[in-house]
């Protein structure tokens, strides 16, 4: 069946895309691949011709039968088995449109599974930019493997670039999605792919010695694997402390490369900041990067973020990295990274702003780390059952997060039974009691720090610290410098996280010796004791 032209009179009725997947019963994702694949017109951002709908859910969509799998919103207790063996039944009937087919099993996966398994399939538009035919002249003579290819969108690209059939490689553990990946290309090529294997990539890279010139993928990201086997693949790769799964992909595709190479991976946006990737970093940090990319929330029903980075398997002291986003594209220096914190990948951050960073921790300072004590707030089990607006016999008062503020805790609005024995989790009494504390938010983009002198209690949306005694600073002189518009410029350029993590503290710089000639803390005297200025809302040195 051919998919239906592109031919109705883009002013007729429009109705929008999400009202279009309520109509069909299917999610917007597959409302999506139905205009990408001409079966829709799409009339404007975000609207679909009424018209080609009715159309296709009447000529085409019952004869596929695409209405049965409901929309997860309306039907969310799926049965894997029975989808598989419906996918596998169709293909053996040789349904002639297999890019639907996979876009259609891949939408409908269950939740747990995706879950399990860490699956998000790649959209072909961010396929297509991340394996560009601006990365090299000519595709025809190289090797191509897509260590979790899912239905193969990446292997239809490497074909749309000219790699021959007999030299594209793939593996996932999915059979329903690799038969998928072997008929397209059977479709596409008239060749049968011998290559695409249903096999754990991981596994199988262990025991042969292929490698590739272009290794292409979105791996799983957190998919669960058993502790031990997870040790074993770890020591193997030799991932250090990076041993997520989407990291012992990257590990793995990194030693199954050729010199000369090229690598691209789509991630979470944690791999990019978060501690436990600083080896994977690293490992990064040793070959040339070419690009990294901000791809945005591109996967329905999943909040963070994926990010692509593409780097050439080969040593060189210095080069230039290409920083991409929605609203900006820059180059930074390769060493502008290594020498952030825990090599963080803040590709987000301009090359201005990126010295501006590096003069403030030339600067003489201390860091946090070995200098206090920290804890977390109180975990009651239940909120609910606990808390009390209203103070009463028994109980003291507590505070939250959100009770924090610059100027001081905000009166308490919220009690709890004194007898902290209820709850579920509560730090040692002497860190609450101690004569001084600073307390800060956990959630949040933004610093924010209390002095606290009246040893209050605080729930879990909080953390504390409290200064060893040789720590050089007072606990006021720290919330001060905490507090302040740079360190915050500092923390939100490097972490951009929305959890204030110790890690992450532990790695500001705290530049004590501002108060060697300071009684009092003020943002302009602390600029300039940093040599900087902040002119047009940007800071300069001096």
């Amino acid at each position: 069946m051919q998919p239906a032209k592109n031919s109705i009179n883009p002013k007729v009725t429009e109705i929008p895309i999400k009202e279009a997947a309520k109509q069909a019963k299917v999610s917007v994702a597959t409302i999506r691949n139905w205009i990408k694949t001409k079966y829709l017109v799409q009339t404007s951002k975000g609207m679909v011709c009424a018209v080609s709908l009715e159309k296709f859910l009447h000529e085409v969509a019952g004869t596929y039968k695409l209405n049965n799998r409901a929309n997860k919103s309306v039907k969310d207790k799926h049965n894997q088995n029975l989808l598989a063996q419906a996918i596998t039944a169709r293909l053996k009937r040789g349904e002639s449109d297999l890019e639907i087919l996979g876009s259609e099993y891949e939408n409908e996966l269950s939740d747990s599974f995706r879950n399990k398994e860490g699956i998000y399939y790649t959209p072909f538009d961010v396929v297509e930019d991340m394996l560009s035919v601006e990365l090299l002249p000519d595709f025809s003579a190289l090797t191509f493997c897509d260590p979790c290819c899912g239905s193969g969108n990446f292997l239809m690209r490497a074909l749309e670039l000219g790699i021959s059939p007999d030299n594209i490689y793939g593996f996932d553990t999915d059979p329903v999605a690799v038969a998928i990946a072997k008929q397209r290309i059977l479709e596409k090529t008239g060749k049968e792919c011998k290559n695409i294997q249903n096999a754990d990539f991981l596994k199988h890279i262990t025991q042969t010695d292929l490698q590739f010139d272009l290794i292409f993928t979105n791996p799983p990201w957190g998919k669960k694997i058993d502790a031990e086997s997870k040790v074993q693949l770890s020591n193997y790769f030799a991932s250090g402390k990076s041993n997520d799964t989407s990291s012992l992909f990257f590990f793995a595709a990194i030693k199954s490369l050729k010199e000369g190479g090229y690598l691209g991976f789509l991630l979470q946006e944690a791999f990019f900041n978060i501690q436990i990737f600083e080896d994977a970093r690293n490992k990064a940090l040793q070959n040339k990067i070419l690009k990294m990319k901000d791809y945005g929330k591109c996967f329905g029903g999943l909040i963070t973020k994926a990010q692509a980075i593409t780097l050439q398997k080969c040593s060189k002291e210095k080069h230039d990295i290409l920083c991409e986003g929605a609203d900006y594209s820059h180059f930074r220096e390769r060493e502008s990274f290594k020498q952030n914190p825990k090599a963080i990948f803040n590709f987000f951050c301009s090359v201005e702003d990126s010295k501006i960073i590096e003069h403030i921790y030339n600067q003489p300072h201390i860091t946090l780390q070995s200098r206090a004590e920290w804890g977390m707030g109180i975990v009651t089990g239940s909120n609910s059952k606990f808390l009390q607006s209203e103070n009463q016999a028994g109980y003291i008062p507590v505070y939250k997060g959100a009770d924090i503020s610059e100027g001081g805790l905000k009166n308490a609005s919220n009690y709890i039974p004194a007898d902290l024995s209820l709850y579920q989790q509560v730090a040692p009494i002497h860190l609450y009691q101690a004569k001084e504390k600073l307390i800060y938010k956990f959630i949040s983009s933004k610093l924010s720090f209390v002095c606290d002198r009246k040893q209050s209690f605080f729930l879990n949306s909080a953390n504390m610290l409290i200064l060893h005694e040789d720590a050089g600073i007072t606990h006021s002189q720290l919330a001060d410098l905490l507090n302040s518009k740079i360190i915050n410029f500092i923390f939100q350029k490097i972490f951009n996280t929305h959890k204030v993590l110790r890690g992450d503290l532990e790695q500001l710089p705290i530049h004590k010796d501002y108060f060697l000639h300071q009684t009092k803390f003020a943002e302009d005297s602390y600029l300039r004791y940093l040599q900087l200025e902040l002119k047009d809302g940007k800071y300069r040195k001096m």
